[in-house]
């Protein structure tokens, strides 16, 4: 990896230009972890503690929605949650994070609580999560202060379809925040939010493409900005999805640390979004952006 990126990866996090989006394998840095680090480890969890057809063992939204179907949506929400439970303490990917001078926006696209573990010392932040609507009807997003009260939504300024929002609202209190925590898939803290079985994303993919299910201060924060994938692979339609979404109407200059050889699709994507693949493990890759940050901050 030139090390001009490396300089320019860290200048553009400590202005806030650069926004992180963690995927599932940014929880334990390639070590193992108490919590699933990827859709196969969390499927095979969930296939463990009950029977599903042979067919969806190895899906993940169709592993979901076999047990939301035959065995209840509270019953799917329950081992989701016992899955994601025993959390570990946020590593230095967290940490380091956190700890950034502007920290506008982090995406957080897997079910673990590591970011807001890491966020919990900085001032004036929060969360926006995706819901289920199975769970949620007429609600694309929750938002919770950090103590992990809900904030009551805005109503709606337009309406479709009965009672559909066109947009996901912002409460007030949640568009003074400097920083936004933004969770699209859901997380286990602070209420057990989780998109994962099928009709789950069937209801935000319908939407997704004209932004609905996307908070406008994420559409307004990402404008310009370039974006960093840490522990994320594009290997499904989903990932490619809604990173392909999240990052809508970004710049054009973007990276994602991905040591393994992409898939074909993979590298389409990266090839179709300005996506710079670095091919370092992401742990190398935390340790040298440290010293690269630590280096700027100490010039600045």
């Amino acid at each position: 990896m030139p090390a001009r990126a490396l300089d320019d990866i860290a200048a553009g996090l400590l202005r806030g230009q650069v926004i992180p989006y963690l995927g599932a394998g940014g929880v334990a840095l390639g070590e193992s972890s108490s919590v699933p680090t990827s859709p196969a480890e969390l499927v095979a969890r969930l296939t463990a503690k009950t029977t599903v057809p042979h067919k969806v063992r190895t899906n993940l939204t169709g592993t979901a929605q076999y047990i939301e179907n035959f065995k209840h949506r509270k019953t799917l929400t329950t081992m989701m949650a016992e899955a994601f439970r025993a959390s570990p303490q946020p590593n230095e990917l967290h940490r380091m994070l956190a700890s950034l001078p502007e920290l506008p926006l982090l995406v957080h696209a897997w079910y673990d609580d590591l970011p807001q573990k890491a966020l919990a010392g900085r001032q004036n932040w929060g969360m926006a999560q995706g819901v289920s609507q199975s769970e949620h009807h007429g609600h694309w997003v929750n938002y919770y202060r950090p103590d992990g009260s809900e904030i009551a939504e805005s109503a709606p300024g337009i309406v479709a379809e009965g009672d559909m929002p066109l947009y996901a609202p912002m409460p007030d209190e949640a568009l003074d925040w400097t920083t936004l925590l933004y969770q699209p898939i859901g997380s286990v803290a602070p209420a057990a939010n989780f998109l994962v079985s099928d009709s789950d994303y069937v209801e935000v993919l319908t939407e997704i493409d004209i932004q609905t299910p996307i908070p406008l201060k994420v559409q307004e924060l990402r404008k310009d900005r370039h974006f960093l994938f840490l522990g994320c692979r594009f290997d499904t339609q989903l990932e490619r999805v809604f990173a392909r979404q999240v990052m809508k109407r970004s710049s054009d200059r973007h990276w994602a640390v991905l040591p393994d050889t992409p898939t074909r699709n993979e590298q389409r994507f990266l090839d179709e979004q300005a996506i710079t693949r670095i091919d370092w493990p992401l742990a190398k890759f935390v340790a040298e952006l440290a010293d690269a940050l630590q280096g700027q901050a100490l010039t600045a």
